[in-house]
């Protein structure tokens, strides 16, 4: 069995910039529904420390899958959630599932941070190629 490890390290200003920018259109494009839903605050509002978490993570586990720029994969085919513990969780569907499939990787773990000025996130990939 063997391991991939992609991390990745995002600008909180970067992403609440893009937002104010380009509001909805940068939002489905990058997220999904449920990404954005679970970073708003009670009152609405978008929590740019939370969003530019899994923004590192999607980047992450661009890197753990080794995903070639030319395989055109959108980031909304990686999904970060919160599981029922309250600990992050990520899914892959669409070309990312297939991409996993295709080069033997099974379980998937992501771990998120982010303080202020930054976010990030590192994404280890099982895979099931026999490493000696």
């Amino acid at each position: 069995m063997g391991i991939r490890v992609g991390m990745d390290l995002a600008s909180v200003a970067d992403i609440a910039d893009a937002v104010a920018v380009h509001g909805d259109r940068y939002l489905r494009r990058v997220f999904t529904d449920r990404e954005v839903g679970e970073c708003r605050d009670a009152a609405g509002s978008i929590d740019p420390e939370r969003l530019a978490a899994r923004f590192a993570a999607k980047e992450a586990a661009l890197k753990a899958l080794a995903a070639p720029p030319e395989f055109g994969l959108a980031l909304t085919c990686i999904e970060v959630t919160t599981g029922r513990g309250g600990a992050p969780e990520l899914s892959l569907g669409g070309r990312a599932s297939e991409l996993a499939r295709g080069a033997g990787i099974g379980a998937l773990s992501v771990s998120l941070t982010h303080d202020r000025a930054y976010a990030a996130a590192v994404v280890v990939a099982e895979t099931g190629a026999v490493r000696t």
